[in-house]
């Protein structure tokens, strides 16, 4: 295709200051990952950048030797499951009634979400409501408080509106009941944006940590940016011998960075699988028939 000059000046433009952005975010992740697989002399030295040096696996061989990690990785584990598949199933079973007319009181329901955005209710209030429900000290009260997100609601309530009306009345007409028409056209028609709400839950519930240190006491139920955490400010692995030898042949820095790469690799790996929804979910809203 013929391009004028201006067009060509724009697209080199564009392509440079897009490769300057993303060096900004792709830099800092390879540096991080250069330091985890670097030795201690290297790291202390300051001479890593972007490639290891002095490669090893020691740092990874520490922190997955380090039992406290395991017990933190299988919460975060049980924490995205579960609490994705609630948030999910709520949003959903919340936002479909709001986005059909004929449901009544919709328009105060959603008035009433809209204000859960504005107004937060205070951390005290409920620190004791969350006291009196029995909740604290489990893994509940990481899944359930946080079940519904107010922006994800009226994201998946978007896709639902455009939903093909014809298709559900046709639907009706043929016997299929509510329970029966969401489960098996509903749902099936909605794989974008349930990808997409699936990817935005899983990686806060991933990526959980303010609700397990205020609501959380037990060592053996705290997630794993807690721990990440913990070792970041004290260089703790949780073990005296595991300390010692740390502070003989390994550099704090590289443990850290260990630590961070095993705490984002398992979301790194599943977005791609996700990615051809997750983009058509993005794009909810942006075109109306």
């Amino acid at each position: 295709m013929i391009t004028t000059k201006g067009q060509r000046i724009f697209q080199i433009c564009n392509a440079v200051f897009l490769t300057i952005i993303g060096l900004t975010m792709v830099l800092p992740i390879l540096h991080v990952i250069a330091q985890s697989f670097s030795d201690a002399a290297a790291i202390n030295s300051g001479s890593v950048g972007i490639w290891p040096s002095g490669f090893t696996w020691e740092n990874y061989h520490m922190v997955l030797k380090d039992k406290t990690m395991w017990v933190s990785f299988r919460n975060s584990v049980v924490i995205t499951l579960f609490g994705t598949l609630i948030n999910l199933a709520a949003t959903a079973s919340l936002a479909y009634p709001l986005s059909r007319p004929e449901y009544l009181y919709r328009k105060p329901a959603l008035v009433l979400v809209l204000l859960t955005m504005i107004f937060h209710a205070p951390l005290i209030p409920n620190y004791l409501l969350l006291k009196n429900l029995h909740m604290l000290n489990t893994l509940w009260v990481l899944m359930i408080p946080g079940a519904i997100s107010a922006y994800n609601l009226f994201v998946m309530r978007s896709f639902f509106v455009n939903l093909p009306g014809e298709l559900l009345d046709s639907a009706r007409i043929d016997g299929c009941g509510e329970t029966r028409m969401i489960w098996s056209i509903v749902l099936p028609l909605s794989k974008p944006v349930m990808a997409t709400m699936g990817i935005m839950y899983a990686v806060g519930n991933w990526n959980m940590y303010s609700q397990a240190i205020y609501y959380i006491n037990k060592r053996s139920l705290i997630p794993l940016q807690v721990r990440l955490r913990e070792i970041v400010i004290t260089d703790n692995m949780g073990s005296a011998d595991i300390a010692s030898e740390l502070l003989q042949t390994i550099s704090p820095e590289g443990l850290k960075m260990a630590v961070i790469v095993i705490a984002t690799l398992p979301i790194m790996l599943v977005y791609p699988f996700l990615q051809k929804h997750f983009i058509k979910g993005m794009m909810v809203g942006s075109i109306k028939s």
